[in-house]
């Protein structure tokens, strides 16, 4: 009985920590994907002289492998961006962002990361 309870209590202790861990590890990718994704736009934007018309269009011509999954909402619906680029005066996508209305560990939601 004593080592039963002496287990449930070091698996309440551990639980938040490993539930906080989890939520960096994600935050870490969403991160990265953002920032990946951004760089690509501007590569594809800077290589062909006129903004994508979606993101399907980076995978298309070899830019990304695939559409990451967005890690909060374990799926591809990213937030398109739409606007005109400066320099050529296309529209087209600018800008990504997760699709989470969840609020992240800064208090900030996701979607505007």
């Amino acid at each position: 009985m004593i080592v039963i309870s002496i287990i449930i209590i070091l698996a309440a202790i551990a639980l938040p920590q490993y539930q906080k861990t989890v939520i960096q590890a994600r935050e870490a990718v969403l991160k990265d994907d953002l920032f990946q994704m951004r760089k690509m736009l501007d590569q594809y934007a800077a290589d062909k002289g006129e903004l994508p018309q979606s993101l399907e269009q980076l995978v298309e011509a070899g830019y990304l492998r695939e559409l990451p999954l967005d890690p909060v909402t374990d799926e591809r619906n990213w937030q398109q961006i739409s606007g005109s680029d400066a320099s050529t005066g296309g529209q087209g996508i600018i800008d990504v962002r997760s699709s989470s209305s969840e609020q992240g560990s800064d208090g900030r939601s996701y979607s505007d990361w």
